[in-house]
């Protein structure tokens, strides 16, 4: 559907500004197909994304920093996330030997299991892109990657 007709508003300032608003509210469709799935495993998608950069680390443990630089959201408090994942026996979290500042994070059992029953929605959730075909998600993320310079 056009964002026209989903925000009701048929000018704008100029095609760029069409394209910021285009891309914020379709970061906020695509957070909310999202959410619906984690919901069902209490997890927002800050958690779910911290829980997949332990995986692609695992079994080698991950520091809060590490896990700050490669979040999405970049404004997330990764130490309290981490925290809420480790009351749900997602994570361990462990001082590190040499520099007792600095925490080292590695994903439990249970994480990996749940992460491999989130792959099979992922793959439900993808079925988002219908309307467009590998070519086309192609050119928007090249496009994407040259607005971001």
């Amino acid at each position: 559907m056009k964002l026209e007709d989903e925000i009701k508003q048929e000018k704008f300032k100029s095609e760029f500004h069409k394209l910021a608003v285009n891309i914020i509210y379709t970061h906020s469709w695509l957070n909310y197909h999202q959410v619906q799935i984690l919901n069902r495993f209490n997890l927002t998608p800050q958690q779910y994304n911290i829980l997949r950069i332990l995986r692609g680390q695992h079994p080698n443990p991950a520091t809060v920093n590490l896990l700050k630089e490669r979040m999405l959201d970049k404004m997330s408090d990764t130490s309290r996330l981490v925290e809420r994942l480790r009351i749900k026996d997602l994570v361990e979290r462990k001082n590190c030997k040499e520099d007792r500042r600095r925490a080292e994070v590695i994903i439990t059992e249970k994480g990996l299991k749940v992460l491999q029953e989130l792959d099979i929605l992922e793959d439900k959730f993808q079925s988002i892109f219908i309307n467009i075909g590998e070519d086309d998600a192609k050119v928007v993320n090249d496009l994407l990657d040259k607005i971001r310079g």
